[in-house]
């Protein structure tokens, strides 16, 4: 079985889903051959490209009372031009025209809810963040039909169910057991299904939503419970880069990268690939295939259980900006246990994700990228000792197999940027990472640097 995920770029406009449909036509025949390797393939598709920012500013204006008259046809408009530019016959123009607009409706019905409760409710939100998707799949799948290939238009809600939370997490059994009940007759008949990232429901039918970037996610997991053979990520880049292309021009694709190595450089900033995604790929296996949709003949990057070594270790170096460093500084750490334990407490009943930890005696240092509750966090920690807040800094996380038992490859690395100021380092944790901390307005400077020392 194959999987294909496209992401918001490669759906943005009439050109991009003719380009699709193209790839997905390649596909399909290398499925149809006899003796093929693959079955299928399934398609998943994000929103529109910036339809979902679209849909979450509007839902906001709806909650203060402001009408959304004009957001509701633009968006409308928007649609059905895409529709009209990759739909030629009219009988099925007329039925995805209709379509839309019945999604539309629903998405007018939420944002009047939203205005009468007067705030941006979390259930109300993910309803209507579900519209993106919910439109962008059926206007792919009408395309696909529109070349002659028998795709079918699948309501994710109906195969991805979720608990309760948000964002919300999969129930796998359940997923597993509605792919079979829904995906695989479609396949049997050799139907391609087509179906929205993102978005899923609860075993009640409510409409939840697993997280910006849930996309990827949602492939993964449609892949995990069908055993893919393969997983593809079609984006905008070709594959994996040994660095972000905006920083360093001569950033160039990895061919090959281990779960591991690509769950850290996800975590770390490398936005092709959604952190959640790796998660069911390695549970089950499947080997991910991170494609770019404008250049469908370069091979990108192969993501596997293993990799191995490159000759300089390094595979690529990542970072994420925006980064708050918090020092709790407590005699009370100095030869007692459960002190740690009580930290990680506080970030748990706040929610709040670390990045990196540092530890002394009396001190400990780590990163948050996520503050909303940071105020809330300070003022229980200070319960502990005094408490340090620093914002304005970046992580740098440089990644490759072998790199924690590498001889050397530390010194190296920070004989490189030995002007750099660096106020936290992890290493060890990992066996293919070591992570570092500095200003923010330094990291573009301390990536070039290790690339063109690296690469």
């Amino acid at each position: 079985m194959l999987v294909m995920k496209f992401g918001g770029t490669s759906v943005k406009d009439a050109e991009a889903i003719r380009r699709l449909t193209q790839i997905v036509a390649r596909a399909r025949t290398a499925a149809t051959r006899p003796h093929a390797a693959v079955r299928g393939p399934v398609v998943v598709v994000s929103a529109l490209s910036k339809v979902t920012d679209a849909l979450l500013a509007v839902s906001a204006r709806a909650a203060s009372g402001e009408p959304p008259i004009n957001d509701l046809e633009a968006l409308r408009e928007r649609h059905h031009l895409v529709a009209e530019g990759v739909v030629r016959n009219e009988e099925r123009l007329a039925a995805l025209k209709a379509a839309i607009d019945a999604d539309l409706a629903e998405l007018t019905a939420l944002l009047h809810a939203l205005a009468v409760v007067h705030d941006v409710a979390p259930r109300l939100m993910d309803a209507v963040a579900a519209i993106g998707e919910l439109l962008s799949s059926r206007i792919v799948a009408a395309a696909l039909e529109q070349t002659g290939l028998p795709a079918s238009w699948v309501d994710a809600r109906t195969v991805l169910v979720t608990d309760a939370e948000i964002p919300a997490s999969p129930l796998m059994d359940e997923t597993r057991a509605r792919c079979e009940q829904v995906l695989l007759p479609l396949i049997a008949r050799g139907r391609v299904p087509v179906l929205g990232g993102f978005i899923g429901a609860t075993a009640g039918g409510v409409t939840t939503t697993l997280g910006r970037g849930g996309s990827d996610y949602s492939a993964a997991l449609v892949a995990a419970a069908l055993h893919a053979k393969e997983l593809q990520i079609w984006t905008d880049v070709t594959g994996v880069m040994t660095c972000d292309p905006r920083i360093c021009s001569d950033a160039r694709t990895i061919p090959v990268l281990s779960y591991d190595e690509a769950a850290e450089l996800a975590y770390f900033g490398a936005k092709v690939l959604h952190p959640k995604t790796i998660k069911p790929a390695v549970d089950y296996k499947i080997p991910v295939r991170v494609c770019n949709t404008f250049e469908p003949d370069a091979i990108g990057t192969m993501v596997l259980a293993e990799s191995g070594e490159v000759p300089n270790k390094i595979k690529s170096i990542a970072h994420k900006k925006n980064i708050t460093i918090l020092r709790i500084t407590s005699a009370r750490m100095l030869g007692s246990y459960g002190f740690m334990s009580a930290v990680f407490q506080v970030f748990d009943r706040h929610r709040t994700v670390i990045d990196v930890i540092s530890t002394s005696e009396v001190s400990v240092a780590l990163t948050l990228d996520k503050t909303d509750s940071l105020d809330s966090v300070v003022a229980e920690l200070e319960r502990f000792g005094e408490v340090e807040v620093e914002s304005g800094y970046a992580v740098i996380c440089v990644v490759g197999e072998g790199l924690r038992a590498s001889t050397g490859l530390a010194s190296k690395i920070f004989s490189t940027i030995e002007d750099i100021s660096i106020a936290l380092v992890s290493h060890g944790a990992s066996s293919v990472n070591l992570t570092f901390v500095v200003k923010e307005d330094e990291a573009a400077n301390v990536i070039k640097k290790l690339h063109d020392e690296f690469f």
